[in-house]
C-alpha cells in the first residue's frame, strides 16, 4: 500500500505511528457496533493505519474487546505482525461492563461490588463519582485492558483527563496523586506491560494556567523525569485539535523558559508526541468549509479529508485520531493522503 512520505511519522521513543489513527469512543453499546468495529479496524489495519486508539471505558469496554478481536482475527491471518501495530489505551474512569446500569442506585452497587468491597479503593478515591488515578485503581484497569485486546504489552497507555481529578481536590492533593499514577506507570514500562504512558486529555492543555483545571506539560516532564530519570517513558499527550478546536497552536497556554507558548511548540521543546483527537468535532466538520479551506488542500475531494489533513499538518503532530465505524469511512478518510500519489 503506497502512501506520501508524511503519513507515517515517529513518535518520540516509540513506534512509527500513522498520521491516521481510528479511534473507538462513539457508538452504542450493541453486539452489531462491535462488528462494525471489528471490520473497520481490519480494514483499517489493510489500508496502512497502524494507530489504533481505545479506552477501557469506551462503550462499556465493548470497544477494546472489539479492537481485540480484530487483531486477533488480522494476526492470525498473517495481514500485520503484532510489532506493526501501535496499540493505545487508557484508564481513569469506571469502566462499566458490557451495557450502562439501568438507574443511579445500580451503578452504585456497581462501585460498592467492584471496587470498594474488593478494596481497590474507597469512595475517597474516587473523583466526581467515577474518576481515580490511584494506583491500585489503574492496576486493575491496565490489567482489564491487557485481558480485553488479548495483549500481553499495551504500546502507549494515558492517563484518561487526568485533569477531571482537580474539579474535585485541590493542586497538592492532585500532584501527589500524579506522583503516585507515575510511578505505578514507570514501573510497568520497566516491567514491560506497556511501551510508554502519556496523557490524554480534554481540556487540561488547552486551557490558560489559571484555569482551575490547567495542566503545566513542563511540570508532567519534570515529574516523569525525577521518578524515572532521563529514560523516563512519559511519551505522549493526546488532546483535541482541528479547524473547529485550534488552541494547541494558536493559545498560550504553556509556560516554557519563562513565557507562555502554545501547547504544540512546549511540546516540541520538551520532546513529546502529540496526538490529536476530535478533528472532526463528531461529524460536525465534514461539509461546508469554507473555500478558503478547500483552497489548501486541492487533492482532497471531501471536507472530512480536508479537515483531516487540516489537523495533521502541523509538525508537532504525530497522529491524527478520528472514529470510524464504517470501512466506507476509512476508505473515505486513507485516501486523503492517498490523493497526493496521485
Amino acid at each position: 500500500m503506497r502512501h506520501p512520505a508524511d503519513f507515517y511519522r515517529t513518535v518520540p521513543r516509540a513506534l512509527t505511528a500513522s498520521a491516521l489513527g481510528l479511534g473507538t469512543y462513539l457508538g452504542e453499546c450493541t453486539d452489531a457496533e462491535d462488528d462494525r468495529y471489528r471490520k473497520s479496524i481490519r480494514e483499517a489495519l489493510g489500508s496502512g493505519i497502524n494507530v489504533i486508539d481505545t479506552a477501557i471505558n469506551y462503550r462499556c469496554q465493548r470497544s477494546e474487546r472489539a479492537v481485540g478481536s480484530a487483531l486477533n482475527e488480522a494476526f492470525s491471518a498473517g495481514e500485520i505482525r503484532r510489532d506493526e501495530v501501535l496499540v493505545c489505551s487508557k484508564g481513569g474512569y469506571v469502566a462499566l461492563d458490557g451495557e450502562p446500569p439501568t438507574s443511579r442506585e445500580a451503578y452504585e452497587t456497581f462501585l460498592e461490588e467492584t471496587l470498594f468491597v474488593p478494596g481497590v479503593i474507597t469512595s475517597n478515591d474516587l473523583a466526581r463519582g467515577g474518576h481515580s488515578i490511584h494506583p491500585r485503581f489503574l492496576m486493575m484497569q491496565l490489567e482489564r485492558s491487557m485481558e480485553n485486546l488479548g495483549l500481553d504489552c499495551i504500546d502507549l497507555y494515558y492517563l484518561h483527563n487526568p485533569e477531571e481529578q482537580l474539579l474535585a481536590v485541590d493542586q497538592a492533593t492532585f500532584r501527589a496523586r500524579l506522583r503516585t499514577a507515575f510511578e505505578l506507570l514507570e514501573e510497568r514500562a520497566t516491567s514491560g506491560s506497556i511501551g510508554g504512558y502519556g496523557c490524554a486529555t480534554w481540556l487540561g492543555l488547552r486551557v490558560p494556567p489559571d484555569n482551575r483545571q490547567h495542566l503545566s506539560l513542563s511540570d508532567l516532564v519534570a515529574l516523569a523525569r525525577d521518578i524515572g530519570g532521563p529514560g523516563n517513558h512519559f511519551r505522549v499527550v493526546q488532546l483535541p485539535f482541528g479547524l473547529g478546536m485550534p488552541e494547541a497552536a494558536r493559545n498560550p497556554t504553556q509556560r516554557l523558559g519563562g513565557k507562555l507558548v502554545p501547547l504544540f511548540e512546549a511540546a516540541e521543546a520538551l520532546g513529546l508526541g502529540v496526538v490529536v483527537s476530535a478533528p472532526l468535532m463528531q461529524g460536525r466538520l465534514v461539509a461546508d468549509l469554507p473555500d478558503e479551506v478547500r483552497e489548501l488542500f486541492p487533492t482532497c475531494t471531501t471536507d472530512a479529508q480536508r479537515s483531516l489533513r487540516f489537523a495533521a499538518s502541523l509538525p508537532a503532530v504525530s497522529t491524527v485520531l478520528t472514529g470510524m465505524r464504517r470501512t466506507e469511512h476509512v476508505r473515505e478518510n486513507v485516501a486523503a493522503w492517498r490523493q497526493v500519489m496521485a
